[in-house]
């Protein structure tokens, strides 16, 4: 028997969305929760095994202890924003359950092992990039120094072991809705623009495009782009759609699901007859075909990364993308009655008070269903993360407001952070309050029977901003106010 093992996307702060599949760790303006699909495939590979999501659940973390306590191995998916808060719970759960080892995954841990080892003495190793073999094999008795991809201290000095290659046959790995059906409540979890309650899972894993504020890609699934059989997807959604009869919407959270035309239409053509409904994440370079089967075979919703409406942005980035294109696409899109949720990103290299107004802008003229609006994180072992640094532009590395909530934490010359977030709200304000935003958000959730959500995510989201706005105000206040000179009243 292997070791029993429990596999934690850890409590953190309130409404925390971070760690084990949240390409965007934060505390939401509205509440939401995305599944931790990574930590699926290795809970459904180890017999007796358990994964507990304690964010969406409500886990605290005195709970979560003693949860851990019958436990012999704990597989934590760490985040950079929730690295410090992650390493005093693996320590406690260390103090209160001194047999067990403890192995951290996740982003943070991959692109500083060494940063994770040293600071975290209740580790007994971490994973690098994709971790599902790694851990299973520790599990069933393998010993540290035979098992790729990973990193741990032996004698006071750190090992690093080869690199795992990636994994290549995705059909071998287990369904993430059979952990769901067995550990979780599908009800517990609330993405705003989708049907409530959804489920999402991977049919992919990879994405070949370079965009370089993009975290998974650079370091945790790669940019290798590797896909499930058409067959092997499908048969898990006719079992996912028998299993949970409460489902009304499935989500595929893939880096990019639908790059591939050929592959694409495959796969519809396999789901069309399961007559479910689902959405999935897109580029603004899918062609009007491919779209259409996607249509035709129950897709309702996509989330588009628009990230800029300034051409020079979108460059800097490397998009890979245009505005004629992404205007082009959004056409496409209405005319065949697909949904989109438009992602945006104040903040990015290059940005300037007039390209933020020119994204603004040109958000106002796609006028899709809902927008999100991000301000721009350098994470670690990203290509921004590396120019932010380089230039001085990092002025947090924390990235958050001691809340989990999205800070501004780079600062441009002649773009104040404080004017960064006092925008992000000016582009909510100028976006949802014109009379046909407004009106279509009301009608929806009227549709959906979906009023109640509504009421409680406008409230959340008006909270927030108030919040924020009074930030603001009190940074400027400060810089407004004059430093007194040395010895000044003595």
């Amino acid at each position: 028997m292997p070791l029993k093992t429990i596999f934690l996307n850890p409590p953190s702060f309130e409404n925390f969305d971070g760690g084990a599949s949240s390409r965007w760790p934060a505390t939401r303006e509205i509440e939401s929760y995305w599944y931790p699909v990574w930590l699926t495939y290795p809970a459904g590979l180890l017999e007796g095994s358990r994964l507990l999501d304690a964010p969406p659940h409500h886990v605290s973390a005195e709970e979560t202890i003693k949860i851990c306590k019958d436990y012999e191995f704990l597989v934590l998916f760490t985040s950079t924003v929730g690295w410090e808060g992650d390493q005093r719970l693996a320590e406690a759960i260390k103090a209160a359950n001194p047999s067990l080892r403890i192995a951290f995954v996740g982003p943070p841990v991959t692109t500083d092992p060494d940063r994770a080892l040293n600071e975290c003495a209740a580790l007994d190793f971490i994973c690098r990039r994709e971790f599902d073999y790694s851990v299973v094999e520790f599990a069933q008795g393998k010993p540290l120094n035979e098992i790729l991809g990973i990193s741990y201290k032996k004698d006071g000095q750190i090992i690093h072991n080869p690199d795992r290659p990636q994994i290549e046959d995705l059909d071998a790995m287990p369904w993430a809705t059979k952990i769901y059906k067995r550990d979780m409540d599908v009800t517990r979890y609330n993405v705003p623009f989708l049907l409530h309650p959804y489920i999402a899972l991977y049919s992919t894993r990879g994405c070949p495009a370079q965009c370089t504020f993009c975290l998974w890609p650079q370091t945790l699934s790669g940019h290798a782009w590797r896909k499930r059989s058409a067959e092997d997807v499908a048969a898990e959604m006719k079992w996912a759609k028998e299993n949970f009869p409460e489902v009304k919407e499935f989500f595929f959270d893939d880096d990019t699901f639908n790059i591939q035309k050929v592959r694409t239409i495959e796969l519809c053509e396999k789901l069309k007859p399961l007559g479910i409904t689902w959405s999935c994440t897109s580029r603004v370079t899918t062609d009007y075909d491919t779209l259409k089967a996607m249509r035709e075979a129950g897709c309702r919703l996509l989330i588009v990364g628009f990230e800029s409406g300034d051409p020079q942005i979108l460059k800097n980035i490397k998009k890979g993308a245009t505005v004629e294109r992404a205007r082009a696409f959004a056409k496409d899109c209405r005319d065949l009655g697909l949904t989109i949720h438009g992602d945006f990103i104040l903040g990015l290299p290059g940005e300037t008070k007039e390209s933020i107004r020119n994204t603004i802008n040109f958000a106002k003229s796609l006028d899709v269903e809902t927008i999100q609006v991000s301000i721009a994180h350098a994470y670690p072992g990203t290509e921004f993360y590396d120019y932010a640094k380089a230039n001085g532009f990092i002025t947090n590395e924390k990235m958050e407001d001691g809340g989990g909530h999205q800070m501004a934490h780079i600062e441009y010359p002649g773009l104040p952070t404080d004017y960064i977030m006092e925008m992000v709200h000016r582009f909510y304000d100028e976006y949802y309050f014109r009379p046909k935003a407004a009106f279509r958000v009301v009608w929806k959730a009227m549709v959906n029977r979906d009023l109640p959500r509504l009421y409680v995510e406008a409230k959340a989201f008006l909270k927030l901003r108030a919040q924020r706005n009074k930030m603001v105000k009190v940074a400027r206040s400060q810089q407004a106010t004059p430093t007194a000179p040395a010895g000044a009243g003595a």
